[in-house]
């Protein structure tokens, strides 16, 4: 297996394991042909991008555990789905992202520059 490369063209770095994110629940941005939401943007949890995705029908900070999630808060890193991002973007509600840990897949639907407006250090 191909290891993974971040928007930079580079090894995809690690997003979070605490808590533990990915759609493999590898810790990283990783995609496949099962990941059909394509979570491999690797975003800073907001209060305001929480709110906004609740009001969208996606709540990431209730906890559910019985699926072992313990819910988001302001501060976390998740793997979050392209177009989830790029609604957020569109709608000026956008998370910060750390580039390195972003899977270059979504320079299919996002652009580059705009991406790197909202970068923030790993």
């Amino acid at each position: 297996m191909r290891a993974s490369l971040n928007v930079f063209g580079e090894p995809l770095i690690a997003c979070s394991t605490s808590p533990l994110t990915g759609f493999y629940r590898n810790g990283c941005c990783d995609t496949g042909p099962n990941d059909r939401g394509l979570h491999t943007v690797c975003a800073v949890m907001t209060e305001e991008f929480l709110s906004f995705s609740r009001e969208m029908g996606n709540d990431l900070s209730t906890p559910m555990p019985q699926y072992g999630f313990p819910g988001l808060q302001a501060g976390d890193r998740w793997c979050l789905c392209a177009l989830r991002w790029l609604e957020a973007y569109e709608n000026g509600m956008a998370p910060k992202v750390i580039l390195e840990a972003t899977h270059q897949l979504v320079l299919e639907f996002l652009p580059f520059e705009e991406l790197k407006k909202f970068q923030v250090e790993s």
